[in-house]
């Protein structure tokens, strides 16, 4: 099977779209300043009748991946509604291919997003995805926000 792989660099303030339907809109930009080569993607583009999305990421770190602890915030309308971390990558034993990546390698990841089961009510969204190279949270190595607008209710 032939595919193609397609970077761009983009920088903080610039909104990469990623879909949008009658139900859902989605966009993200970088937290900071610096150029990233990266691309996401997701599908379907609904929040209806959606049990999971199906994503796509291709990726060059900038640093080695040995330890990789990832944090989510969302935020509904304004309010914090969550806050979850886990640790992908501790150095020894990952069972997560994004380990133990090396700076300037391409990492090419599909997966499943679960959790849709949830219904969202409709509103606006930010999602904070940040990923530290430390147990402290110091040492950044991605950092995403995404805006998710669900347009109607799904109840």
């Amino acid at each position: 099977m032939f595919g193609l792989i397609f970077f761009t660099l983009f920088t903080s303030g610039v909104s990469e779209f990623l879909c949008t339907s009658s139900d859902l809109e989605m966009s993200y930009t970088f937290c900071d300043s610096t150029a990233h080569a990266f691309m996401f993607n997701l599908t379907p583009c609904s929040i209806m009748k959606t049990d999971a999305w199906k994503a796509t990421l291709n990726w060059i770190p900038r640093s080695d991946i040995t330890f990789l602890k990832i944090v989510f915030l969302v935020w509904y309308d304004g309010a914090k509604v969550f806050h979850w971390k886990q640790l992908l990558c501790s150095g020894t034993d990952d069972e997560y291919s994004v380990c133990e990546t090396l700076k300037g390698e391409t990492l090419v990841e599909e997966f499943d997003i679960k959790g849709l089961r949830t219904p969202f009510p409709k509103g606006n969204y930010n999602i904070i995805v940040q990923g530290f190279s430390d147990d402290s949270e110091i040492n950044i190595v991605l950092c995403l926000n995404f805006t998710m607008i669900v347009k109607q209710d799904v109840f």
